[in-house]
C-alpha cells in the first residue's frame, strides 16, 4: 500500500514529521504510526478532486485500519493549504459518458458511495480536517464522519444543481439533519459557507486555526480525540450583520414550497445571493433535490445512498449534467441551456 509506514528521516524525531505526507505513493499518501492512521489527499493541481484510483486506496487503507488494533485514530486531510477536497472529478466523467462508458462512471458512483457508508460506520474516531475548500465528495469524505475540524480558512459548499446534478455522496441524509433551513438552504442554492456557518450548521464539530494543525496531529496520536476539544477554539463572525441576516432566509428555507421560494426571497432585501442562486440552478436538479430532502430526512443512510445512485445513473446520463459541466468547467462563462424553464416545467415533466 502506497506510503504507509514509510521510515523516517535519520534523526528526525517523531513530531517532527507528524505532520508531513510521506515522499512517495500516489494522490493517496498513508502512514500508520503512534497510533494514529494518517491520509493525504495529495492532488494539489485539481484541488484534491477524487478519482477511482483514490476512492480505491482510501477504502482500502480504511478498511485495513479499523482491525488494526495499533491505530485508535484516523485523521484524513489535504495536502495543499487551497483544499481538503473539491469532490468528484466531473469533468472525467462527463468526459467518460460522452465516449459512451457510462458504467465507469457508475462504478465510480458506486465504489464512492460505498466508501461514504464506511466512514459513517467506522469503529474508531475518524477526524477530516477541511482546511480550505470542502466541496460534493469532499463533504462526503468529512461530514459522515464522527469529528469534522474546520479552520479560518474553510469553505464548504454542496453545489451540485448549477452544474445539472444533485447533492450526492449521502447529502440527501446530513442535510435535512442539520440545523433547521441550512440542508435545503445549502443544497438548493450551492452557497459557500465559512467555518461559523459549518459548525452553526453542524457540518464541522471542531475548528481550529490553521496555524495550529501541525501542533494537533501529535496531540491527537497521545490524547486521542480529547485533544480535539482542549485545541477548539470558537472563530469570530468576519460578518455578524450578514449572519443575523441568514436566519431569516433560514427561515424562509423551513417554511416556504420549493415553487414559492424565489417569490419569498425577492421579498427579502438580504435574500439576494440566494434567489440569484436558485434562478442560475438546473430547474430539474432543484426539483431531484428537493425530493431527495424530503425522502432522505427519515430514512436510513443506505436507503438514501442507494436511492442517490439510481437518480445519477439517470441524471448523468441526461442533457443537464452535459450542458452544466460544459459551461462551468469546459467553457468557462457559456451561460447553460436547461431542459426546462424554470421548477414548474420541470417537476411537471418528471411528474412531482
Amino acid at each position: 500500500m502506497p506510503g504507509i509506514d514509510t521510515p523516517a528521516p535519520a534523526g528526525s524525531p517523531p513530531g517532527e514529521r507528524a505532520h508531513r505526507p510521506p515522499a512517495s505513493g500516489g494522490p493517496v499518501k498513508a502512514r500508520a504510526e503512534n497510533g494514529l492512521g494518517q491520509l493525504w489527499l495529495d492532488r494539489p493541481q485539481a484541488l484534491n478532486a477524487l478519482t477511482p484510483a483514490m476512492v480505491a486506496d482510501l477504502t482500502r487503507h480504511l478498511e485495513q485500519w479499523a482491525d488494526d488494533d495499533s491505530v485508535h485514530t484516523v485523521v484524513v486531510r489535504g495536502t495543499t493549504p487551497r483544499a481538503f477536497c473539491a469532490g468528484g472529478d466531473v469533468r472525467l466523467m462527463r468526459e467518460e459518458i460522452r465516449a459512451g462508458r457510462l458504467e465507469t462512471t457508475m462504478a465510480f458512483f458506486a465504489a464512492e458511495y460505498a466508501l461514504d457508508e464506511l466512514i459513517a460506520t467506522y469503529p474508531k474516531p475518524y477526524v477530516a480536517v477541511l482546511d480550505g475548500v470542502a466541496m460534493g465528495g469532499g463533504l462526503g469524505l468529512s461530514v459522515h464522519g464522527s469529528h469534522r475540524v474546520v479552520t479560518e480558512h474553510s469553505v464548504l459548499a454542496m453545489p451540485e444543481t448549477a452544474i445539472g446534478f444533485f447533492p450526492d455522496v449521502g447529502a440527501s441524509h446530513f442535510l435535512p439533519r442539520l440545523a433547521p433551513g441550512w440542508g435545503r438552504y445549502l443544497g438548493l442554492t450551492g452557497a459557500r459557507t465559512d467555518a461559523v456557518g459549518a459548525l452553526r450548521s453542524g457540518l464541522a464539530t471542531h475548528h481550529v486555526p490553521r496555524e495550529r494543525l501541525d501542533d494537533l496531529i501529535p496531540r491527537l496520536a497521545r490524547d486521542g480525540v480529547a485533544a480535539l476539544d482542549a485545541a477548539h477554539t470558537p472563530p469570530s463572525d468576519p460578518d455578524p450583520a450578514r449572519s443575523a441576516a441568514l436566519e431569516t432566509v433560514l427561515r424562509t428555507f423551513v417554511t416556504t414550497e420549493l415553487a414559492d421560494l424565489p417569490t419569498a426571497l425577492a421579498a427579502l432585501p438580504e435574500a439576494d445571493d440566494a434567489l440569484a442562486a436558485l434562478r442560475a440552478a438546473c430547474p430539474a436538479s432543484l426539483v431531484i433535490t428537493d425530493e431527495l430532502l424530503r425522502l432522505g430526512s427519515t430514512d436510513p443512510l443506505r436507503a438514501c445512498l442507494d436511492r442517490e445512485l439510481a437518480t445519477a445513473r439517470t441524471v448523468v446520463a441526461g442533457h443537464d449534467f452535459d450542458e452544466g459541466v460544459r459551461c462551468a468547467l469546459v467553457e468557462r462563462g457559456t451561460r447553460p441551456r436547461w431542459t426546462d424553464d424554470d421548477v414548474h416545467q420541470a417537476a411537471g415533466r418528471s411528474g412531482s
